[in-house]
């Protein structure tokens, strides 16, 4: 708890600074292409946001600033400035290469005010587990299958732009996989709205790299399929909106017109839903039983292979063991054959 108090007393010190850095060119401008000093960083926490992903390799771009990065596997800087400077340092560093692996890559995405750093357990476990079952299937059934599996843990500034800018900068970083690429997804809270926002656009757009048909599954913990009460509640209150940013609202207030924009997976997916309606203490502002945070309701979505329940509170559904052995479970139930 008092974490997330520092992280909202943060994000709101830092409020009023976007308007000063507004209006900066895709190319990023306004920093233009320093000689770079190769600084360790935190790896972006509430102000930057992946747009590229090669080999642990990130692009980023700050939220407040507009211009961007290249960050290697271990969070050090190996450039900034402009996109095309980041891009052609990546290509030095990471030169494309041909795919000689078919890659199932599991695609996780943090909450609101969270980081990617909350889904490292998750994805470690997701990636040893997935490669062992793999292998086990094909001793069972006899293949020598030529098919790796890795994680990217997508990193957003979640409180700043919304949630339709967050799904743009997710598409850049999957269309800047192979194209023999499969994907699937674990989600938290607005983690799975993201996505969902992500399908609606390649329906709308058009998915020229072929995104949908390569995506495999996906898990939703906690999502507010059905919008916030929370939010809505909190909203009138003004300091939400200023906190959290444009996507917090359009989880409460703008969910009426915002979720137009949202899409079923037309994939297999599991939702799971916390549900501590057995503890003595209850959150007023959400309706029947839930996480804290989301309502069970809220959570579901007509199309899920199922929705289960876990006595898990909001924020530790993707750290809690048995949330964890269903996830990888459902996930490798659906690997690419």
């Amino acid at each position: 708890m008092i974490a997330s108090l520092v992280a909202l007393v943060a994000a709101a010190s830092s409020q009023h600074l976007t308007a000063q850095f507004s209006g900066q060119s895709d190319q990023g401008t306004f920093m233009g292409n320093g000689l770079n000093v190769p600084l360790k960083t935190t790896g972006g926490t509430q102000l930057w946001t992946d747009f590229a992903d090669r080999d642990g390799h990130r692009i980023q771009q700050n939220a407040l600033t507009g211009h961007w990065r290249l960050l290697n596997d271990s969070d050090v800087r190996q450039a900034w400035g402009s996109r095309d400077a980041c891009e052609s340092k990546l290509n030095e560093l990471c030169p494309v290469k041909d795919q000689a692996q078919a890659t199932h890559t599991v695609v996780l995405l943090h909450g609101l005010m969270r980081t990617r750093h909350c889904m490292k357990p998750l994805a470690q476990l997701i990636e040893s587990q997935l490669i062992e079952s793999q292998l086990i299937e094909n001793e069972i059934d006899g293949q020598d299958q030529n098919r790796t599996v890795r994680t990217i843990r997508f990193s957003y500034a979640s409180t700043r732009g919304s949630i339709g800018d967050h799904a743009a900068a997710l598409r850049s970083v999957l269309e800047s996989q192979p194209k023999s690429t499969r994907f699937s997804f674990v989600g938290h809270s607005m983690g799975n709205i993201i996505v969902r926002h992500l399908i609606g656009d390649l329906k709308r757009e058009g998915d020229p790299t072929g995104i949908l048909p390569r995506c495999q599954s996906m898990v939703m913990l906690g999502p507010p399929n059905q919008g916030a009460a929370i939010a809505r509640r909190l909203a009138p209150t003004k300091l939400y909106g200023w906190i959290t940013g444009t996507g917090g609202l359009e989880l409460g207030p703008q969910w009426e017109t915002f979720s137009g924009n949202l899409a079923t997976p037309d994939f297999p997916f599991l939702i799971i839903a916390g549900d501590v309606s057995a503890n003595t203490l209850q959150n007023p502002l959400v309706d029947g039983s839930g996480d804290f945070v989301v309502s069970v309701d809220e959570a579901a979505l007509d199309g899920a292979e199922a929705l289960e329940t876990f006595p898990v509170l909001h924020s530790f559904l993707m750290n809690d063991q048995a949330v964890t052995k269903r996830t990888i479970e459902f996930l490798s139930s659906h690997q690419p054959k």
